[in-house]
């Protein structure tokens, strides 16, 4: 079920050397593209969880991913611990 009206569907491909791409972010959305290879990660020190409280008490647990030129948090770090979870069953 959707909340608030929203779907979100996340697209896993393989778009080829990222020197050929041509990407065109929306400036409004999206401040910087950037990558981090798989190995960095599945690397444990790379990742963390960010516990969050609501009213005064514990809510709920999110992933984040560390140590790259940005974090990765929010729904991005959920798409990318699902993918990791298919992609590598066994490091993840």
């Amino acid at each position: 079920p959707c909340q608030h009206g929203m779907l979100v569907v996340p697209v896993l491909a393989n778009l080829g050397p990222l020197e050929d791409l041509t990407l065109s972010p929306n400036p409004d959305e999206v401040a910087e593209v950037f990558t981090l290879p798989l190995e960095h990660l599945l690397q444990e020190e790379n990742q963390g969880y960010t516990h969050f409280r609501t009213a005064g008490r514990y809510g709920y647990t999110l992933p984040v991913f560390l140590h790259g030129p940005h974090r990765v948090w929010g729904l991005t770090a959920i798409v990318t611990e699902l993918t990791l979870e298919l992609l590598a069953p066994g490091r993840y």
